[in-house]
């Protein structure tokens, strides 16, 4: 998929994930299944789902560092700012051959446009949180909640899932791992 198609599939996958009601019971089965996932695959992720005011799962599987914890604040921030997903941002980003600095003037020591961070929308209501996870390449960070939010909420996730990675992102002035 190029980066177009990519960007083409983010934004389907925002109009489709949408939730009827979010409180804390279906956080917990969101970052329920997450962790289920990350303990299967022996995965060491952060994983975090929040209301913008509040956190209301947060789990960190053996052998995560800070610097993961750090990613999903940022990644969180960024779905806070922009109001879709994380890695959406970081594909617009790489289209016009900028960083988060250069494009928002924004630090990225407090945004990160790399995949991991995803809107929990409301119908009716807009964007009202995030679900971010940190621990492993950010298409896959990326993937691993759609994955969970297309269980959770009935979609067909080989309609939703995003192609192998198969093109060469533009290099960002600054790194970003997730």
């Amino acid at each position: 998929m190029t980066l177009a198609e990519d960007l083409a599939l983010l934004i389907q996958q925002e109009k489709t994930l949408l939730f009827d009601h979010f409180d804390e019971d279906v956080a917990w089965q969101l970052g329920s299944l997450l962790q289920q996932r990350a303990e299967a695959e022996g995965w060491l992720l952060v994983i975090d789902v929040r209301r913008f005011d509040r956190p209301l799962f947060l789990a960190a599987r053996p052998g995560v560092t800070p610097h993961n914890h750090d990613w999903v604040r940022r990644k969180s921030n960024t779905v806070q700012r922009f109001q879709c997903s994380s890695y959406r941002i970081g594909h617009q980003l790489a289209m016009d051959q900028k960083d988060i600095a250069q494009r928002y003037n924004l630090s990225p020591a407090d945004y990160a446009s790399a995949g991991g961070g995803f809107p929990i929308t409301v119908k009716g209501a807009g964007v009202i949180g995030s679900v971010t996870v940190s621990g492993l390449p950010e298409r896959q960070d990326h993937q691993v909640i759609i994955d969970a939010l297309c269980t959770l909420l009935g979609h067909d996730r080989d309609a939703l899932s995003l192609a192998a990675h198969t093109h060469a992102p533009a290099p960002r002035k600054v790194a970003q791992a997730s």
